[in-house]
């Protein structure tokens, strides 16, 4: 008889668990989980000089290559510096302006040009001048929203050197997810600013 009612008591107990294990399972709780980005390994803030066979100098991360353009418009002073393990480049053209202050507004119009294409997708443009540690100036646009580049500069001593700056990423990743690389790239550019200096004087 005792143990007849120990068998009764494990199986109402058992009955209740499963409905108390029921009832937790059907539980609507959802807490949606905050927004991440893929992780990334940035690069050590090392650098190195162009070489001197180039018209202008700066320092460029150590972690990148120094290519040459591959457009088909390329130019003999032009380059690009690629970083592989974020896919962004960092593309330069530079021009002789030799004192023709035609030529020189026809490669600052050029240049507004090609920050103003990048209006149709940008959800912001910021312009800025800014000055050197050596005393140059730089004419900075930052651009947000889905664009294919998002930080683009000129530097110009007025009379006989012309360079611009483009930073792109070449990946189908958006923008937002590309946002710490993109942060970082951004101050690789701005050391870049910020060493140049001209040989041609």
């Amino acid at each position: 008889m005792k143990s007849n009612s120990i068998s009764q008591w494990q199986m109402a107990n058992g009955q209740w668990l499963l409905l108390l294990l029921f009832c937790c399972s059907c539980s609507t709780n959802y807490q949606p989980k905050p927004k991440g980005y893929n992780r990334l390994i940035l690069p050590e803030k090392s650098y190195h000089s162009l070489p001197d066979s180039l018209p202008y100098q700066f320092e460029y991360s150590k972690a990148a290559k120094l290519l040459k353009d591959t457009s088909w418009i390329n130019e003999k002073h032009w380059v690009e510096i690629y970083y592989p393990t974020l896919k962004a480049n960092i593309h330069i053209t530079y021009k002789k302006i030799n004192n023709r202050e035609e030529l020189l507004k026809e490669m600052l119009d050029d240049a507004y040009k090609l920050t103003s294409k990048q209006q149709i997708k940008a959800s912001g443009i910021d312009e800025v001048k800014v000055v050197t540690p050596s005393g140059k100036t730089a004419l900075i646009a930052e651009i947000s929203g889905e664009v294919p580049s998002q930080f683009q500069f000129t530097m110009t001593d007025s009379t006989k050197n012309f360079l611009r700056g483009a930073l792109y990423f070449n990946t189908r990743v958006q923008n937002d997810s590309l946002a710490p690389a993109i942060d970082f790239m951004k101050k690789e550019v701005m050391h870049l600013i910020n060493t140049l200096e001209w040989k041609v004087n």
